[in-house]
């Protein structure tokens, strides 16, 4: 992805921490958040509510912050939330330069039907990509069109983005293609109920002989 004008939020300063102000930050419609990385020393922010919860809905999104003037990129690494209201209760954030490699789980989206009879499990939602961090693909798109029973995906099948990497075991199974359990279960039903019919047909036809 790229640092669209959608991602550029505007980050207020702050030097107030604990929970009781980062209650109080909430309650005005505002998350705590604290930037870091390539050496320098933590800074603490805070961004408007509503528009990071619509952001955030975007795995691995960029962030162009605003910061008194200052433009800043920032990769989301960590969104802590309340167990229980879900509510977000502080970001982690990177700093990140344009050109620049990082790591990320990258969600895996399924695509297309495989072959009629069958399912496709997902066994894998993510997978490891090291990637420029302005060009994070939102997902990697897996075609499963017409696939048999039996068929195995691993990492290594994965159609990469350009100047994407493979950080993940490439033998990391991704999907499966497989007839459901119940499916499987009424054939034998109908396999056991047609032997059974068979047989009393057979021992029928041995007593009419006799």
């Amino acid at each position: 992805m790229s640092t669209e004008t959608d991602t550029k939020v505007h980050a207020e300063p702050r030097e107030n921490f604990g929970k009781g102000y980062a209650r109080r930050l909430r309650a005005a419609g505002q998350i705590p958040a604290v930037i870091y990385g390539h050496g320098a020393a933590p800074q603490h922010v805070a961004l408007p509510g509503h528009q990071i919860a619509l952001l955030i809905r975007r795995a691995n999104v960029v962030l162009e912050l605003d910061i008194n003037g200052k433009q800043q990129l920032t990769l989301v690494k960590d969104v802590q939330k309340d167990p229980v209201r879900q509510i977000i209760e502080h970001i982690d954030l990177l700093v990140v330069k344009k050109g620049e490699k990082v790591q990320v789980d990258v969600p895996v989206v399924l695509t297309g039907e495989s072959a009629a009879g069958t399912i496709a499990n997902l066994d894998a939602v993510s997978i490891a990509l090291e990637v420029e961090a302005t060009h994070i693909p939102e997902n990697i798109e897996v075609s499963v069109e017409g696939l048999e029973d039996g068929t195995h995906i691993t990492a290594a099948d994965l159609p990469l983005p350009k100047g994407a990497v493979l950080i993940a075991d490439p033998e990391t199974l991704i999907v499966a293609i497989a007839v459901p359990s119940s499916a499987l279960a009424a054939e034998d039903e109908i396999a056991d109920a047609d032997a059974a019919v068979a047989a009393v047909q057979a021992e029928a036809s041995e007593e009419a002989a006799e």
